[in-house]
């Protein structure tokens, strides 16, 4: 969705940004089942041509049944094991992809935070629903808030309007510690605004 279309539209800047991040969430979510979704299609494709592999194997065996029967409890016993394998790789996945989703942006580093997550202690439901994320999540933001950015509330200008968007001054920087061509900038972009 882009910008632009929402302002056509008449709505007010405050809105449009929250209309754009909840667009953001959703396009990342979105990625995220899609990237999950893709290795699936990958593990299947490769166990499917295990199987294959293994059919032929069969097909073209000579020799006595009882060696081919072993080589049948041989193969099913390897199947079953990669069957557990693959579930647990599945739900080691879906896992990995709730953290990050319930993460956003929020981490430093979102693979290191990640990490720090006891998969063991979460339950994964028929649904997709993951319990005990959000205490995990709690408790690391807790103990190890240095990992994790701070939430800045909007900066004021004299009028009371927050300093946003395009014409906002740059977040690192006090109005005080602006270039003059980041002054010039910012003044233009909000006619009228002055710098306390």
């Amino acid at each position: 969705m882009k910008r632009k279309f929402l302002e056509d539209l008449g709505l007010e800047k405050e809105a449009i940004d929250k209309i754009m991040a909840e667009n953001g969430n959703d396009v990342n979510a979105a990625k995220a089942d899609y990237e999950a979704l893709k290795q699936q299609l990958e593990a299947a494709n490769t166990q499917v041509q295990e199987r294959d592999s293994q059919l032929e194997q069969l097909k073209n065996a000579t020799g006595d049944v009882e060696a081919m029967k072993q080589q049948i409890a041989t193969l099913q016993a390897e199947n079953k094991t990669a069957k557990e394998k693959y579930e647990a790789d599945l739900k080691d996945l879906k896992l990995s992809a709730a953290i990050k989703m319930a993460l956003g942006n929020s981490a430093h580093d979102v693979d290191l935070v990640a990490g720090l997550f006891d998969k063991a202690k979460l339950t994964l439901s028929e649904d997709g629903q993951v319990t005990g994320l959000e205490d995990q999540l709690k408790a690391i933001k807790k103990e190890k808030a240095f990992l994790f950015k701070e939430e800045k509330a909007p900066q004021q200008i004299k009028g009371g309007k927050p300093a946003e968007g395009r014409g906002a001054p740059p977040a690192d920087k006090k109005p005080s510690e602006m270039t003059y061509s980041e002054m010039c900038k910012y003044l233009e972009a909000n006619p009228g605004a002055t710098i306390e």
